[in-house]
């Protein structure tokens, strides 16, 4: 386990009539103990340790090439700015901006209102990701399930500048 190194001490240096010091015991410690525990402990946390399993959201996708149609009535769109501001609008009403944080109450109201809504969310694609993840959070936090998702287009971009300025 352990070895003490036992030289011989040093003495009187006859030549020059000094003492040498005294030459100091080398200890030698054996490790392999050691690492066999934290291989050990190792292995036993890894093994009794539970996994996090990772958050995901069902998405379901429709086949390719597939049209749906949908009542104007029952569209819900909501736009998002690529700095964050959010604008919603039924069917082809006038875009109104909405804050985040009355978002959900928002959606709730208008689901409750109308059972059969669908909601549009379009993102800018100069957005950040974290903006539409929000989005979606806030619909699932107020039990909305039909939604989809589109790509902001130019004709959304005129008519949200005209309404900001």
């Amino acid at each position: 386990m352990a070895s003490v190194d036992t030289a011989p001490r040093g003495g009187h240096d006859r030549k020059k009539g000094k003492k040498k010091k005294k030459r100091r015991l080398g200890v030698k410690i054996d490790n392999t103990p050691m690492v066999d525990v934290a291989f050990l402990l190792l292995t036993f946390f890894m093994l009794t340790t539970t996994m996090n399993r990772p958050q995901t959201m069902e998405i379901n996708l429709p086949p390719e090439k597939t049209t749906v149609e949908v009542a104007q009535s029952n569209l819900l769109t909501l736009l998002v700015k690529e700095d964050g501001t959010i604008y919603w609008n039924m069917a082809t009403d006038k875009p109104v901006k909405v804050e985040y944080k009355a978002l959900r109450a928002l959606m709730v109201r208008q689901s409750q209102a109308n059972p059969k809504l669908i909601t549009l969310i379009k993102v800018d694609r100069k957005g950040k990701y974290h903006m539409m993840v929000d989005v979606m959070d806030e619909l699932n936090l107020a039990n909305i399930t039909r939604f989809s998702l589109a790509p902001m287009q130019d004709g959304d971009r005129k008519i949200l500048d005209q309404i900001s300025s």
